[in-house]
């Protein structure tokens, strides 16, 4: 609606404007100051430029009032404009608030978990804020790929099989076992050592030359726990990539850094010089044993992305990994490619609480809180929703028994039975959406109807401002809000069998719809009744 409107102000005044939100609705729903960037120009005060562009929408039929106030231009759109809007949406609701398809491919990598135990809370925020990126973007048009890159290949694999190895050790065969404080730890790896103990049988953990295999079948059994916890909340992948499988392009990837001297050798070591593009030191890329780093497997991982054309690729890492950045930007201008198209955003920690205490931490996880007893806890919805309602890259705690209440306090609940009551008076009224979708809205409805529908119109504004500057709190907040608006309106207003009830429904299903598809882009079904 706000680009609708940008561009035929722009083509009414034939000039480029800045389009705003004023924060008080009476004032108008748009506001332009183009007028003080034209004071220089016309050699006006911006006042007067202001009331002169104003008198240009006299007899727009988009506008229901254009009116110059201290500079600004206001504009309050019509009902007929809002009308159209509405029928158009209601008419055919698999095309509103969709983007035309963009130009471009985006590759978005998020999650990215070491496959050496259950996914824990943190991982969930990356996941959920990732699969919201590539669920609204798509909605708008982008071509984006997801991937999952797992790092299977370095010494956490390797202690994930020991781990395992030693905890059939103490629960199967009852021998005392002394774990070093690297180990893993946690009931997952008594299930996993109980079925490799079904395949292999009891022999194979005094067999030291079935360590390999032992390491193999635990890594693969959690990525295949990882992808159920991960299925729960209704994330899947088109791509998973294992760093193992990278590993043999080492030395090709190598002579591409070396023939742009970005290498050299010092103490046995071989370095990259990332500190030449913005990093506070120089990386090694390969150890004294000739071995390479962690740091070597994102190299040539980010080569074999950069391989693949891409316009564009995302990153979603934890907070923890802010330092990271710059060496592996560094890398990639190394390897020639434009670093500017790798894009890094970060996902920040959670802390919850139960009863205002902290959440305990998991059993079957040994030191931390599995998403999947989260998930099981409050369900998928209320963990998708509570997740993207602060930005990413900022601190998100929250009480667990918040999201069990049946009131306002639980914004999902809040915002579903919104839905529901609205599913609830058109079964009063015995009437559908497509009866009323084509129904001419009365002049004479209420400011707070009107109010309430251009609330509801907002959506795909609010979609493309969220996909930009990649924050989905927008998206939660305007479901919320327009949730509140459409509790008020039912409250304070009579609605089935008023002499307008007609005219109340179709605004009312307006609302629905947009709640239906701001919720369906997070991960998250509206109910139908509650």
């Amino acid at each position: 609606m706000q680009e609708i409107i940008k561009s035929l102000i722009e083509e009414k005044i034939g000039k480029s404007i800045v389009l705003e939100k004023p924060k008080d609705i009476k004032l108008g729903h748009f506001a332009t100051p183009v007028a003080f960037s034209l004071a220089k120009e016309y050699k006006k005060a911006p006042n007067i430029i202001a009331s002169e562009l104003a008198s240009l929408f006299d007899n727009s039929s988009e506008f229901e009032s254009v009116t110059a106030v201290n500079g600004f231009i206001n504009f309050k759109l019509s009902l007929d404009f809002l009308e159209k809007l509405t029928t158009d949406a209601l008419g055919d609701e698999s095309t509103y608030a969709k983007g035309e398809k963009k130009d471009g491919t985006i590759l978005l990598e998020f999650v990215s978990a070491n496959p050496t135990g259950p996914l824990h809370i943190g991982h969930a925020r990356g996941a959920i804020f990732g699969d919201a990126l590539l669920k609204v973007g798509r909605y708008l048009g982008y071509d984006i790929t997801s991937e999952y890159y797992i790092n299977d290949a370095g010494a956490q694999i390797d202690l994930l099989g020991l781990s395992l190895y030693l905890a059939a050790k103490e629960y199967i065969l009852h021998e005392d076992v002394v774990y070093p404080e690297a180990y893993y730890r946690g009931e997952y790896l008594i299930e996993l050592a109980n079925e490799a103990c079904e395949i292999y049988g009891k022999e194979v953990f005094n067999d030291a030359t079935k360590l390999d295999e032992l390491v193999e079948f635990s890594k693969n059994k959690v990525i295949e726990l990882i992808k159920k916890d991960l299925a729960d909340i209704g994330i899947t992948f088109d791509n998973f990539v294992s760093e193992k499988s990278l590993y043999n392009k080492w030395e090709s990837t190598k002579e591409v850094l070396e023939k742009n001297n970005s290498l050299y050798e010092q103490d046995s070591r071989i370095w990259l010089r990332s500190s030449e593009l913005g990093d506070e030191k120089d990386r090694v890329v390969v150890r004294e044993n000739g071995v390479p780093t962690y740091l070597a497997g994102d190299i040539i991982y980010h080569k074999d992305k950069f391989d693949r054309g891409f316009e564009h690729y995302i990153n979603i890492w934890g907070a923890d990994h802010h330092g990271y950045i710059p060496r592996v930007k560094a890398a990639v201008s190394f390897l020639g490619y434009d670093s500017s198209k790798l894009e890094v955003l970060l996902s920040q920690m959670v802390s919850l609480l139960k009863d205002g205490e902290p959440y305990k931490m998991s059993k079957r996880a040994g030191n931390v809180i599995l998403m999947s007893d989260i998930t099981e806890e409050i369900g998928s919805d209320a963990l998708r929703f509570i997740f993207l309602t602060r930005k990413s890259d900022t601190h998100l705690e929250f009480d667990i028994n918040m999201l069990k209440n049946q009131d306002s306090s639980n914004p999902i609940f809040y915002i579903n039975y919104a839905h529901a009551r609205i599913n609830q008076l058109f079964g009063k009224a015995n009437l559908s959406t497509e009866q009323i979708k084509d129904f001419i809205l009365s002049d004479e409805i209420s400011q707070e109807a009107k109010d309430l529908l251009y609330e509801a119109l907002l959506l795909p504004d609010i979609l493309n401002e969220s996909f930009n500057k990649r924050d989905f709190q927008k998206i939660t907040d305007y479901l919320y809000n327009l949730s509140s608006s459409i509790h008020k309106f039912y409250n304070s207003q009579k609605i089935v069998e008023d002499i307008h009830q007609n005219s109340y429904l179709k605004v009312l299903a307006m609302c629905a719809l947009s709640i239906r598809i701001g919720l369906k882009l997070l991960g998250i079904n509206a109910k139908e009744k509650m």
